[in-house]
């Protein structure tokens, strides 16, 4: 009996001892979520919930096993908690097969490039390490680099644009330093050779714009630099400001606001696996805001976003205190894993040809591309006072791409400027103007 007892004890040991060994690899968590923060054209997801690619849209939760497919139209941008972007062109697609989160509070990514051109600008902050896979080659970032990859039938070519990265494959280790070109055959065994310059790719100047107004606006708020993540932020300095409210201490507010105004008014529940259901905001800005802080409903000032919360990540329904008389919160759909839109109105952005904006009080910048306009506070001001106010494009605004708007869908001019032509008094505010406030 006592050798049994031993036996069983000598079993347990081992068991333990197993689990321990294994206990680092169980400590790493898929529990990481980034977001979709640029759309263009046909753009389609797969959120690895078995129902294939479907529609993507601004601010779509992008979780581990996601795919992104731009299509021949299509452009998208996917931006980390630190900062860093991928970013895809037309007839691309990707795979985020790795967001994990180590116990130590690093966070790993692995981006796999399937087809097409993938443009890569990695932050390299502490604790951050981010690896792209195309063929059989893998680049390891651990600090910052700017890199863009083309990814044919028979070749593959990778273009250093900032810093230098190192690119290992089955011909070994090749390092590949700013402004040089490496490209792999791999029709033999990936065999690579190294050039001392690149040529220009037909969407470096857009890879450049979306660069420009991220290093504009990120750090356009001294408040933003004290933030714990920078996803999102480029969106709050250029879309709204923060007001300190008495009672309420410092709230940030989207420009065009306009009484009646929520900020649950458009978006949609996207289910994603892990994670259940998530509002995903229609608004250029509706990152950070839904996913930490709360909102809060002030008298005279209307809603605000106070800040904080950063332990945790909650994507949902977020507000405390009493809310606006007559509000009602969307709540979330049940038994099925499909994407359903919420519109409850409200005036988006409108265009009038030929290229003509006219943004009304109570769209909240909802239609308004990112940097199109080079100051909104100003531009919020004119609104709030005439209920509406048209902007004339630019001569820059040659092209233009369709903005998902879950239904809106306008077409929007794409250039960095555009310039008031005239105001109209023909739609009206119908609330308090907030214009002292900025």
């Amino acid at each position: 009996m006592s050798i049994r007892r031993l036996s069983i004890a000598v079993l347990m040991l081992g068991a333990l001892a197993c689990g321990l060994l294994t206990m680092p690899a169980l400590a790493d968590s898929q529990a990481r979520i980034v977001r979709l923060s640029d759309v263009e054209g046909t753009v389609q997801i797969d959120r690895n919930t078995g129902q294939g690619y479907e529609k993507a849209f601004l601010n779509m939760p992008i979780t581990e096993g996601t795919k992104l497919w731009a299509k021949d139209d299509g452009r998208a941008e996917v931006e980390f908690e630190d900062g860093s972007v991928a970013r895809i062109t037309p007839d691309t697609k990707i795979e985020f097969s790795q967001l994990s989160l180590r116990e130590s509070g690093s966070k790993n990514t692995n981006v796999k490039l399937e087809e097409g051109t993938a443009y890569v600008n990695f932050t390299g902050q502490k604790n951050s390490e981010l690896s792209l896979n195309f063929a059989r080659e893998t680049v390891r970032l651990t600090h910052a680099a700017h890199f863009r990859v083309d990814l044919e039938d028979t070749d593959a070519t990778l273009a250093v644009l900032k810093g230098d990265v190192e690119v290992e494959g089955p011909s070994g280790t090749v390092e590949v330093g700013k402004k040089q070109t490496a490209t792999f055959d791999l029709a033999d065994q990936d065999r690579y050779t190294v050039a001392k310059n690149f040529e220009s790719d037909p969407d470096d100047n857009w890879n450049k714009q979306q660069d420009q107004y991220h290093e504009r606006y990120l750090n356009a708020n001294s408040y933003t630099s004290s933030m714990p993540y920078s996803y999102g932020v480029s969106d709050l300095n250029y879309y709204g400001n923060y007001y300190n409210v008495p009672g309420y201490g410092l709230c940030w507010q989207p420009y065009f606001t306009g009484a009646g105004w929520d900020p649950f008014m458009n978006g949609a529940w996207a289910w994603s696996p892990g994670f259940g259901y998530t509002w995903v905001s229609a608004y250029p800005w509706g990152w950070m805001p839904y996913y930490y802080g709360s909102w809060v409903y002030v008298p005279g000032f209307g809603w605000g976003w106070q800040p904080g919360g950063w332990h945790g990540w909650g994507g949902g329904i977020h507000y405390v205190g009493a809310a606006a008389a007559g509000f009602h919160p969307p709540v979330a759909p049940v038994g099925t894993v499909s994407t359903v839109a919420v519109g409850k109105g409200g005036p988006p952005v409108t265009t009038v040809p030929p290229m003509h904006l006219v943004v009304n009080n109570g769209s909240a910048g909802l239609g308004i591309p990112r940097g199109s306009y080079g100051s909104l506070r100003h531009l919020n001001t004119q609104v709030a006072k005439t209920g509406s106010v048209e902007l004339r494009a630019a001569p820059s605004f040659a092209a233009s791409s369709s903005h998902s708007g879950y239904g809106h869908g306008a077409a929007h001019p794409t250039a960095s400027s555009s310039h008031v032509s005239s105001a109209s008094s023909g739609h009206s505010s119908g609330g308090t103007s907030h214009s002292s406030h900025h």
